[in-house]
């Protein structure tokens, strides 16, 4: 879960940094038209989404011009139909241009993340399990993405390198053994969430006796899966990861495991189709 101040700094300076290198030191294409000239638009969604990224637009244009009106018609984690009004906006004509596409460019990447969520959480609905993202995310849009898997009703994996151990088989290599991984990280940070990666039985079992409290089972056979939700018992959470894809990601969810990470939910979406119009 991401603490809301830190989510809102994040915002503020992504959304800073989005607006220099678009606008750079003036849109000279906007002064075209006259200082005074006020105008109303909106912005409508070509395609089916799930909203994500409301206040990503809000903060663009209070920095750009505080003076614009929004009128928002959805919110985020809301399912939009295709040629929906998303909101309304009046204001300078100026300011309305200089805003529109890195108000567009954060609205429909972070639905784009939100609707690749939803429809991957739809197909697994019916079981227990919850879908997790990565840190496979684009470069300084960390936050705002894994809100956006919020949005889609998917759940963050840990949020960087600070908040939770992962330990891989290149940390078991340089700790000597998983039990020593593991009772290395109780003692740095107790109380943290210890996750360790398994690629057999063998190890699943190591990493159940070490104590840790997730065990990622990296592209394990469903065979396999089955039976680790049977020999853990729930002594640890599990966690399916590697090689999903829409046609493995049912089977799994339906083994048992507790969890499914999935890189795709953040580094392979496509952007919603968003238009502005002034009228």
């Amino acid at each position: 879960m991401i603490a809301p101040e830190l989510l809102r700094q994040a915002r503020i300076e992504s959304v800073a940094h989005s607006l220099r290198e678009d606008i750079g030191d003036g849109d000279i294409t906007a002064m075209l038209i006259p200082a005074d000239k006020t105008a109303r638009g909106r912005v409508i969604t070509r395609e089916n989404a799930r909203l994500a990224g409301v206040e990503w637009v809000n903060e663009v244009f209070r920095q750009v011009d505080p003076g614009v009106e929004l009128e928002w018609l959805f919110k985020d984690g809301d399912d939009v139909p295709a040629d929906a009004v998303l909101f309304r906006m009046q204001g300078p004509a100026r300011s309305l241009l200089t805003a529109e596409r890195s108000a567009l460019n954060w609205l429909q990447t972070l639905s784009a993340v939100a609707t690749q969520c939803a429809g991957y959480a739809a197909r697994v609905a019916h079981t227990k399990v919850r879908l997790l993202d990565t840190r496979k995310t684009l470069p300084g849009l960390r936050l705002a993405q894994k809100y956006a898997v919020t949005c889609g009703d998917c759940d963050n994996h840990r949020i960087g390198l600070w908040d939770a151990f992962l330990i891989k088989e290149n940390h078991i290599a340089a700790c000597g053994s998983i039990a020593r991984a593991v009772a290395e990280a109780h003692r740095i940070a107790p109380g943290k969430p210890v996750e360790v990666e398994t690629e057999n039985m063998d190890e699943l079992t190591q990493a159940l006796d070490a104590g840790a409290d997730i065990i990622m089972l990296d592209e394990f056979s469903l065979e396999d899966m089955v039976e680790a939700v049977k020999l853990t018992a729930g002594r640890a959470r599990l966690e399916a990861s590697g090689g999903i894809s829409e046609q493995t990601l049912v089977p799994i969810a339906e083994t048992g495991v507790d969890y499914i990470s999935i890189g795709a939910l953040t580094k392979d979406v496509k952007a919603i189709d968003l238009s502005m119009r002034l009228e």
